[in-house]
């Protein structure tokens, strides 16, 4: 991940309200020493377990909840798709480790925005962070490979059925389709093309539009079957 400290997409103007649920204590204190040094990220509540985070998600009405994997009482996994649930819903992040794949995916289909690993350094959490309160996916790079993969092992729609599903897609459009298959964040795709992100969140729109994905995670995957990737 690039650092997107300056970017206009952090939600100038008021802070990134952030719950943390993790079971381990020195995990939760880590990540919220991190956060409380970084501009307009405010920790606004901590849980234990999925249950809590819950709670907390429906009483303190978080932007992003950085969700641990394995939890007490209510694992994570379980707790994704009450927490997507909300209105308005957060953009929920998991906090995962490599193994987890299978975890992932899950998380990935009942409406979590992406996954993080536990050993990403500092200033990547917190452009996670900025980057799940604008919308875009979180993509840990050492895993979204592998979870790409597992993905498309599954079948479902295969190659035919996904170029249908581009063909009403302009040049530009699969240009940025690609770069969504990248995990690119909208401030990337912008540099990259030399357009402002707010093109960039047009185009991200159009392309979930025409082709029915519910999801970038999902946009994604689509352009890794659609062999748009080579």
């Amino acid at each position: 991940m690039t650092d997107q400290a300056n970017s206009a997409e952090s939600g100038a103007g008021s802070a990134i309200r952030v719950l943390l649920a993790d079971d381990e204590e020195m995990i939760r204190h880590g990540v919220r020493l991190v956060l409380r040094h970084a501009d307009g990220i405010e920790v606004v509540a901590e849980a234990a377990n999925g249950a809590e985070a819950v709670r907390l998600g429906a009483e303190h009405r978080p932007d992003v909840v950085l969700l641990d994997v394995r939890m007490p009482v209510l694992d994570g996994l379980a707790a994704v798709a009450p927490l997507a649930a909300l209105d308005p819903a957060p953009k929920v992040v998991m906090l995962t480790t490599f193994g987890d794949e299978e975890n992932v995916l899950r998380a990935l289909r009942d409406g979590a925005t992406g996954f993080l690993l536990k050993d990403e350094g500092p200033q990547e959490l917190i452009s996670a962070v900025r980057a799940a309160a604008a919308g875009d996916a979180v993509l840990s790079p050492g895993v979204t490979g592998t979870v790409i993969r597992r993905m498309l092992s599954r079948g479902g729609a295969g190659a035919t059925a996904a170029d249908s599903r581009v063909t009403e897609l302009t040049g530009r459009e699969r240009e940025v389709l690609r770069m969504l298959g990248e995990g690119l964040s909208n401030l990337e795709i912008g540099r990259r093309l030399g357009i402002g992100v707010g093109t960039v969140k047009s185009h991200v729109g159009s392309i979930l539009g025409k082709t029915g994905c519910g999801s970038r995670v999902q946009a994604a995957l689509l352009a890794h079957q659609a062999g748009l990737m080579g």
